[in-house]
């Protein structure tokens, strides 16, 4: 039962072999191959992480933390209760503490890219998964129209076989009728 890429696209996808993405090949190949197509996409986006994206992912892994929300809070209270009750006139930054509002649009100038190239990253990571879903999900379907095609030829089979038998009971019951009714008239 040898197949060719291009019969199983034709039979199972409706289309040529040139309309095949090559997800739709690789998947098609699997199937001939009779081997998996899962893997653990996420290795294989871990594996090409540089240096400066894995800290991309740990400072928004960081900042987009109830500890750092809670932690930053507590550091701005302490600023600002700082400068404004308790060092009152020897304030470092008093009210309206322009210093500390350049503080926080350089904090802010720096996460906000830092953030939005790590969210890029899980869109593409998101993508990737996706792709790899399609082909598991196209996998799964053409295994299971392969299985469909194996219980139909079984049960035609079978059929046949059943049939062959009737019909050679049906010849022995008339033999048998014939013999009973020679032997009636007898």
């Amino acid at each position: 039962m040898v197949r060719t890429i291009d019969e199983l696209s034709t039979r199972w996808l409706k289309r040529n072999l040139d309309n095949l993405s090559d997800e739709e090949l690789r998947v098609l190949q699997s199937a001939l191959d009779r081997q998996t197509v899962s893997r653990d996409v996420n290795d294989d986006i871990s594996e090409d992480e540089s240096f400066g994206e894995r800290i991309a992912d740990a400072v928004a892994r960081v900042g987009g933390s109830w500890g750092f929300i809670l932690a930053f809070t507590a550091f701005l209270l302490l600023w600002t209760g700082g400068n404004a009750f308790l060092l009152t006139r020897d304030a470092f930054d008093p009210y309206p503490f322009i210093f500390l509002n350049l503080v926080l649009s350089m904090v802010a100038a720096l996460q906000a890219p830092i953030i939005m190239m790590s969210q890029n990253r899980q869109a593409a990571r998101d993508r990737a998964d996706t792709a790899h879903d399609y082909e598991v999900n196209l996998k799964a379907e053409i295994e299971i129209l392969t299985l469909h095609e194996k219980l139909d030829t079984l049960r035609h089979k079978e059929i046949v076989a059943l049939r062959k038998e009737i019909g050679e009971l049906s010849s022995q019951l008339r033999r048998i009728d014939k013999r009973l009714g020679a032997a009636d008239r007898a």
